[in-house]
Order: structure tokens, then C-alpha cells, then sequence
């Protein structure tokens, strides 16, 4: 007579519903991460290893603030305590160490030529004064009267098309319209070289 056989027990996982071997091809690992340390510790034992490296570095973190270093030498309060941020805390550096550039303010503007006839004005950098770029897109349509949207650029940034050639008329209805740009933040792209309006 043949064994019967018992049907396996599969763990699946209380986050993404998949069985737990299959959570880091799920869509959203991240968020399985804390369920398997907890349910599943031997299925992945580097998340294990990743999960109690972080929990030692939150430990001395908490140490390094508390420690006896957090008030001054004569007794007065650190900067942390009064309000004030340390030049350290302000300063971002990207991985290795280098410094991050922080970006200028400009509004750079760019004629693109399609189809020999068709041309199209590209207007990038108005997110940096504040400004939405979609309400930007509505006037720049009906101020002169063509199609204008919000696409993302190659840089994966936004940028706004207008259909037409209006380099010259843009930069007195941006000054115009918001006053926060000043027309010595905005250039033109000509021959590949960036100009100055104005």
C-alpha cells in the first residue's frame, strides 16, 4: 500500500501575501524586510545580519547624544540645545564623501527645432523660485495663445513645453507675472552656449 503523502506547510508572508522565499521578487521588498526578520529569520539571515547592524547603530546614536560631550566645557548649552544648528548638520555629502554642489537659481529657456518648420520652447527651472509648473504651463497657454504641458525632461526633471518660437517674449511675462524671478536668473541656450537675457 502506497504512503500518504502530507501536503506542505508554506509560510507566506503577512505583507505581500507571496510565500516568504519569493518576497524579495515581490513588488515591495522593503516593506517585507521587519515581517521576515521576525517570522522567517532563517529563510534570509542577511536581513537578520542588516536588521541587528542597524539596531546597534540606533543604540550608539543614542549614546553619542546622550553622552557627557552634549553640553560645553564651561557649562553652556551645545548649539543643539539652544535651537541652533552645527555647520556639520548642514553641509550634504554624497557617498565618498564629496560634497553636494547646491543648485543656483535660473530659469534656463531653450528653442527646439522639429519637422524644419515646427519649433518649440522649453522652459526649465521655474519649480526652483516656487512656482508650479502646472499652473505655469495654463498661463504660458493663454498668454500666447498655444499648447503648453509639463513634461519630464532627459534629466528626469520637469520642464514645460510651449509650442512656438517665443524665447524673446517669455522673459518679460515671467518677470512680469513672478516677481521672484529676477530677469538676471534667466538664460537663454543658444548654439549650445548658455546667454543671459537681457
Amino acid at each position: 500500500m502506497a504512503e500518504k503523502l502530507e501536503a506542505a506547510k508554506v509560510l507566506y508572508c503577512g505583507v505581500c501575501s507571496l510565500p516568504a522565499e519569493y518576497c524579495e521578487f515581490g513588488p515591495d521588498f522593503g516593506r517585507c524586510k521587519p515581517w521576515l526578520v521576525e517570522n522567517a529569520p532563517d529563510l534570509y539571515p542577511d536581513l537578520l545580519k542588516e536588521a541587528n547592524e542597524k539596531a546597534a547603530d540606533n543604540v550608539s546614536e543614542k549614546l553619542q547624544s546622550v553622552g557627557i560631550s552634549s553640553g560645553g566645557a564651561d557649562g553652556a548649552p551645545s548649539p543643539s540645545q539652544t535651537g541652533g544648528t552645527s555647520k556639520k548638520e548642514e553641509v550634504k555629502r554624497l557617498p565618498g564623501g564629496k560634497l553636494k554642489k547646491k543648485e543656483r537659481q535660473e530659469v534656463i529657456i531653450e528653442k527646439v527645432v522639429r519637422n524644419k518648420r515646427k519649433s518649440i520652447t522649453i522652459v526649465k527651472g521655474l519649480e526652483q523660485f516656487g512656482i508650479k509648473l502646472s499652473d505655469a504651463s495654463k498661463k504660458l497657454g493663454k498668454k500666447f495663445a498655444t499648447g503648453a504641458s509639463v513634461v519630464k525632461g532627459p534629466t528626469e526633471k520637469e520642464q514645460i513645453d510651449v509650442q512656438g518660437d517665443i524665447i524673446y517674449d517669455i522673459v518679460e511675462f515671467i518677470t512680469d507675472t513672478w516677481p521672484d524671478v529676477p530677469e538676471r536668473s534667466i538664460f537663454f541656450i543658444e548654439d549650445g552656449k548658455k546667454v543671459q537675457a537681457g
